[in-house]
């Protein structure tokens, strides 16, 4: 079972890749993911999913579409551009702990839990909230954005959702004595080294990924969807098999799911919904990877045209598809798997669901 070696902080390199490129082969079996939306019967709208189911050791067990279609990997990659701080020692260094994990990995909802433990994150530190690179935004979670209007609160760069992976990032730049002006840029160590574990969890050469800068001011990174699964197959795997840094990593997510995202967020939900056997983790423009604990596979699936709408149902599907949803499903998880279209009465008159088989005028449902 491939578990990756050690981090080497002085060279930023971790374990030589394990070389799986882009040579998976065809799936074990296919399927149709796309999700649909319908009003009295009629399918007015369609989104395109492609995505694909990697075990540990590299096997395209299924896909929708197009399973080697590259795209950003928007926020799914923060499990493991943790992973040099952690791998290192840093982490523990500086006194943090699971919650500091699990914000790391985060894409919160901007709520007071959430920028409380931001803001413990950059104290230890020495540092400030100017020193976060990413700009301020409304909170994500309508509870954080009406918690903050109450308290006359403004919304800052700790309120930004990716606040405890750039906490993290910066908690890095002071461990290998490097600035922390400029640590969001390419270049930078903090950058260079995130850029080789993802490339290692992935299975790709550092060079194979297309480096660009995603909406909180970081490197984000390109590369199939195959790959991106792969990366939380071999992250579940190495977590059931001992590794370290791997089990901490999918411990703080599912044990702190509501640090992942926050109250009513889809992560949060559906992690608490599966017990710790799913680890989960959104990104923008429809990607979501995510991985199921006891079985060893990774999942990763992008909405054609980025539709949050259709990104949930997706997930839903293919992990139905898996039985690792369980059986008496929160009314919270179900509403994002098929949610009622409205009018302005607060009738129902649709549907967003997912669709199989062929889809004219006739829908046809999953059972």
């Amino acid at each position: 079972m491939w578990i990756p070696d050690s981090f080497d902080v002085r060279s930023g390199e971790g374990a030589p890749s394990a070389g799986i490129g882009n040579g998976f082969g065809p799936p074990r079996q296919t399927r149709s993911l796309d999700v649909i939306v319908t009003r009295g019967g009629v399918v007015e709208s369609r989104h395109r999913v492609h995505a694909a189911v990697v075990s540990a050791d590299g096997t395209l067990v299924d896909a929708a579409r197009d399973p080697e279609l590259s795209v950003w990997w928007r926020s799914c990659a923060k499990p493991f551009q943790v992973m040099p701080f952690l791998r290192s020692g840093g982490f523990d260094a500086v006194g943090w702990g699971v919650e500091e994990l699990a914000l790391a990995c985060a894409s919160h909802g901007g709520e007071p839990e959430h920028v409380a433990v931001a803001a413990r994150m950059l104290a230890t530190l020495g540092l400030e909230e100017g020193d976060l690179a990413c700009g301020p935004h409304d909170p994500l979670a309508s509870r954080g954005v009406r918690l903050a209007r109450e308290a006359g609160v403004r919304a800052g760069r700790l309120h930004n959702n990716c606040s405890g992976k750039h906490a993290a990032m910066l908690g890095r730049a002071v461990q290998l004595g490097e600035s922390t002006a400029g640590y969001e840029l390419a270049q930078h160590r903090v950058q260079r080294d995130c850029r080789h574990a993802v490339a290692q969890w992935c299975g790709l050469a550092p060079e194979r990924l297309h480096v660009g800068v995603d909406g909180c001011g970081v490197s984000v990174f390109g590369l199939p969807l195959a790959n991106m699964a792969l990366s939380y197959a071999r992250l579940v795997q190495a977590a059931a098999e001992g590794d370290g840094a791997s089990r901490r990593v999918v411990s703080a997510m599912t044990s702190h799911p509501f640090l992942v995202g926050g109250t009513d967020r889809f992560d949060t939900v559906l992690m608490e919904a599966c017990g710790g056997n799913v680890v989960c983790k959104i990104g923008a423009e429809g990607v979501h990877t995510f991985g199921i604990v006891d079985r060893g596979l990774g999942f990763a699936l992008k909405v054609e045209d980025g539709a949050p709408r259709a990104q949930y149902p997706a997930v839903l599907a293919l992990l139905a598809a898996y039985d690792a949803l369980p059986s008496s499903l929160p009314e919270a998880v179900r509403e994002y798997g098929q949610r009622a279209v409205r009018n302005t009465r607060g009738e129902s008159v649709g549907m967003v669901r997912v669709a199989y088989g062929d889809v004219g005028d006739r829908v046809e449902m999953a059972p």
